[in-house]
């Protein structure tokens, strides 16, 4: 079979008796080329060539990884050194001392109500004080005298050149309760009423002194409390007493100005005295009448026995009118006869019931008063410590490796954070 030498060439072979060229070399292998869009063929004229990106050289990477590394090193390792180092070399141990206590109150029955089988002797916590006495421990005013009694400034600024744990010297009254807020904790359980304290410092004998002093002040505000309570409790009753005693005063003076006034101790003693003299010159009256009348009818008219009984009659008369004068006051009232007597015996019986009244509310007002006095010593309250102020013999802070164990995680998780951060951002490049 015959070949054409053009068809030949146009195939790309070789014509008969000439050397066949070399082939070209194959092109190297590209990645990430883009996905050619719909209607566009790979290759053919007007075909799109992609631009090509070009690798990612390993020098880069390997520059990356050493940063990383290096990230790691600076916010996780190096800082984590550093406070091993100060934990272990800086900071000073710290002692605690633990004090517990609850505010109990008394309520002892009185002396009848033991007679009668009815008393009740409780010890029985009160919530109210003890919550008062929570808030007290974390106060500035019991902060203040603590330091002025037994100068906390100076026991907590012991260790020098410690930035983190110690005290400044002239720390001001506001950091001196933040770090009170450290050094003291207060633990209280509502439902029991307990209240356990923990004081640290950077000796046993001062935690122990700081203790023991903030339980004495604590018992010294319970003590206050009580007597607040008690006074309270005393206060109205005896106000109350004194206006009995202010009342019933008056009306004895009241009564004592009448009868000063008039004369009398007693006007119903003289009211029977009075009348009994006045009955006996009525009956001596009607029997000069029966005389004079008996004269006139047997004697002349000018007969000097009528004279004579007529003037007796003129006095018994006389004596009457003065007697019944008596019965109407001393001048100071001017009813005539028995009406100014009546008007008197109706004052002094309202100043006499004045007097009962008074006498009978300063009675009672005394008794409520006793009673409260009474219900006032009974019922008492007191702080109860069941655990004494303790001392220490080994330093139990600060918490050497749980402190570092959790400065070592929260770097780690923000140097993890940043990492994921970084790649994040590049990916979306």
């Amino acid at each position: 079979m015959s070949s054409d030498p053009d068809q030949t060439s146009r195939a790309g072979l070789p014509h008969p008796g000439e050397k066949a060229a070399p082939r070209p070399p194959k092109p190297a292998k590209v990645h990430n080329l883009p996905i050619p869009k719909r209607g566009e063929a790979q290759g053919g004229q007007g075909a799109r060539v992609p631009a090509l990106r070009p690798p990612v050289s390993s020098t880069f990477a390997r520059l990356r990884h050493f940063m990383i590394a290096l990230s790691f090193v600076l916010i996780v390792i190096v800082p984590t050194g550093g406070t091993a180092y100060y934990l272990w070399a800086v900071a000073v141990d710290q002692y605690a001392s633990s004090v517990g206590f609850s505010v109990r109150r008394e309520d002892a029955g009185s002396a009848t109500d033991v007679l009668s089988g009815l008393a009740v002797f409780s010890g029985t916590s009160s919530s109210t004080d003890t919550d008062i006495l929570y808030e007290y421990l974390q106060s500035q005013k019991l902060v203040s005298e603590m330091d002025a009694e037994i100068d906390l400034r100076a026991r907590w600024s012991k260790p020098e050149g410690d930035p983190v744990f110690a005290l400044e010297p002239d720390a001001s009254i506001e950091e001196l309760m933040r770090y009170w807020d450290r050094m003291v904790r207060v633990s209280y359980g509502s439902g029991s009423g307990l209240i356990e304290v923990e004081v640290r410092a950077f000796t046993a004998d001062d935690a122990t002194t700081i203790a023991e002093r903030l339980f004495e002040k604590s018992s010294d505000m319970i003590n206050q409390l009580s007597a607040i309570a008690r006074e309270d409790g005393i206060r109205y009753t005896r106000e109350e007493l004194t206006k009995a005693e202010d009342r019933l005063r008056a009306a004895r003076e009241d009564l004592t100005r009448f009868r000063n006034l008039n004369q009398i101790v007693d006007p119903e003693l003289d009211l029977r005295s009075q009348a009994g003299l006045l009955g006996n010159l009525q009956a001596q009256k009607a029997e000069a009448l029966i005389e004079l009348d008996l004269l006139r009818g047997t004697a002349r008219p000018s007969d000097p026995r009528i004279e004579q009984a007529q003037r007796r009659l003129v006095v018994i008369d006389e004596r009457i009118s003065q007697e019944r004068r008596k019965l109407g006051g001393t001048g100071q009232l001017q009813q005539p006869d028995d009406e100014g007597f009546a008007n008197l015996i109706g004052a002094y019986e309202g100043l006499v019931v004045d007097r009962e009244f008074a006498q009978e509310a300063y009675i009672a007002a005394r008794a409520a008063h006793d009673s409260a006095i009474s219900e006032a010593r009974r019922k008492s309250r007191y702080l109860a410590a069941y655990m004494e102020p303790t001392r220490a013999e080994t330093a139990a802070y600060p918490k050497r490796l749980t402190l570092l164990s959790v400065a070592a995680l929260f770097l780690f998780l923000v140097w993890g954070i940043g990492v994921l951060i970084y790649y994040s951002i590049k990916d979306r490049r």
